[in-house]
């Protein structure tokens, strides 16, 4: 899940879909269909990644070297020890933000639920007084606890406008902070809010609504923005076909193809359906349970409550259900022989769990310090940079501030990012845009 807000073309997906991956024909999967419906691969001349303009310089080159010398055609990726690959969800395999998308469409169609006994101090342990204070005024009126508030209406537009001004720019509509006391390492907290604005439902309610927010903003055109509340926010998403084509072909030569996203994970199992994820393959925010339905209260890892798939908390995830490393060792770097070959991410919440690939890192151009500073130093040279496939990012103007903010700090400040050896990573220029 990625800031700012954030939708794929049917036609655009179809494309995708309708590539064969090992050269069989077949018929272009929609999004929504099932995942059995998904484009069937031959075991037999295996095609590799196809050449597309958007992937820049020897990158797609460097990909399929890898499937060549790490694949094998026709060979399944749950078969142990396939080589493990990971994609973040948002602005790496789609275009915007599924998390963004699912809480507008909540918000927009009055199925966020009122919290228990009307305060909002049960949704978040992070919500600062002047959050609660204001979320409390804004809807503790408009609904019942349990009930869904009226955020659809005009009777319930204050709640809106200030649900989404405190889960979009962390702050009240009175400018006050929203957040606090969160390690900033493991955790955002406003991530996490878009899971607990799920609570009160099963699973199952909220993949069909889900895929509901996926069809609205797979059919808006590219551009579109939508009123939510008294807002004006992004209503588009598109999945990337470069993505999708690169997907379908790790699938076809062997490798265990996951998502590790800070969306909620019945949200990006929904999305991820139309691309053959089957719901173990898709890492996500996960709440306890209640009674069969989704709670406010974030599902640890590591034995810590307060990490989402998010920076460390990445790595967490994917130690923990991936290789089975529990406790506080799934936040250290495991085991070269346990750990992926690839990752592709955007954004700085992806830097450590793509720093654990031990072939290729492909790193997306969204202008996110601490990432970009890993791609560009390229200590190692396993790193690839790669511009947006859909509205590339123009070159930032200034160099990375590397050698003096290049690396977030558990409280929230920055300090100079270092490499490997303990050395000061130089200031890095823009050079891929």
């Amino acid at each position: 899940m990625s800031r700012p807000f954030p939708l794929i073309t049917t036609v655009a997906l179809g494309l995708a879909l309708g590539l064969s991956a090992c050269g069989a024909s077949s018929t272009p999967s929609m999004p929504g269909d099932s995942a059995s419906d998904v484009t069937e691969t031959s075991a037999s001349a295996c095609d590799l990644v196809a050449t597309d303009p958007d992937w820049y310089a020897d990158n797609l080159d460097r990909i399929n070297e890898m499937i060549t010398e790490l694949g094998d055609c026709g060979s399944s990726g749950d078969a142990d020890g396939a080589p493990l690959a990971l994609f973040d969800w948002d602005n790496t395999v789609v275009k915007n933000d599924i998390g963004d998308a699912q809480t507008f469409w909540m918000i927009a169609n009055g199925k966020v639920k009122q919290p228990a006994g009307s305060d909002w101090a049960t949704v978040s342990s992070y919500f600062t007084d002047d959050a609660v204070s204001a979320l409390n005024t804004a809807c503790g009126a408009v609904a019942q606890p349990g009930e869904t508030l009226p955020t659809d209406t005009e009777a319930g537009l204050a709640c809106a406008d200030e649900i989404i001004e405190v889960y979009s720019e962390g702050e009240t509509t009175g400018d006050k902070e929203a957040f606090q006391d969160f390690n900033a390492r493991r955790m955002e907290p406003n991530y996490p809010m878009a899971a607990q604005l799920l609570a009160g439902y099963t699973q199952d309610e909220i993949k069909e609504f889900a895929g509901q927010a996926r069809d609205q903003n797979i059919n808006a055109d590219e551009g579109t923005e939508q009123k939510v509340g008294s807002h004006e926010v992004t209503g588009w998403v598109r999945y990337y076909d470069e993505i999708t084509n690169l997907i379908e072909v790790l699938n076809a030569h062997g490798f265990d193809v996951r998502i590790i996203s800070a969306s909620a994970a019945p949200v990006a199992e929904a999305w991820g359906e139309s691309l053959g994820f089957t719901p173990e393959k898709v890492m996500g925010v996960m709440t306890q349970e209640i009674d069969g339905k989704w709670s406010s209260t974030i599902a640890p890892c590591g034995g810590d409550d307060a990490s989402i798939p998010y920076i460390e908390g990445k790595r967490c995830r994917v130690n923990e259900e991936v290789f089975g490393i529990t406790g506080a060792a799934a936040f250290e770097p495991a085991p070269q022989d346990q750990r992926q070959v690839f990752g592709a991410g955007d954004s700085d919440t992806d830097v450590t769990f793509l720093s654990d690939a031990t072939y290729l890192r492909l790193a997306i151009n969204r202008n996110k310090t601490e990432l970009m500073c890993n791609a560009y130093a390229n200590s190692d040279g396993k790193w690839m940079v790669n511009p947006m496939f859909i509205d590339p990012k123009n070159q930032q103007d200034e160099p990375y501030e590397c050698s003096t903010k290049g690396r977030i700090e558990p409280d929230g400040s920055t300090s100079p990012l270092m490499d490997a050896d303990g050395n000061v990573v130089p200031d890095q220029e823009d050079t891929v845009f």
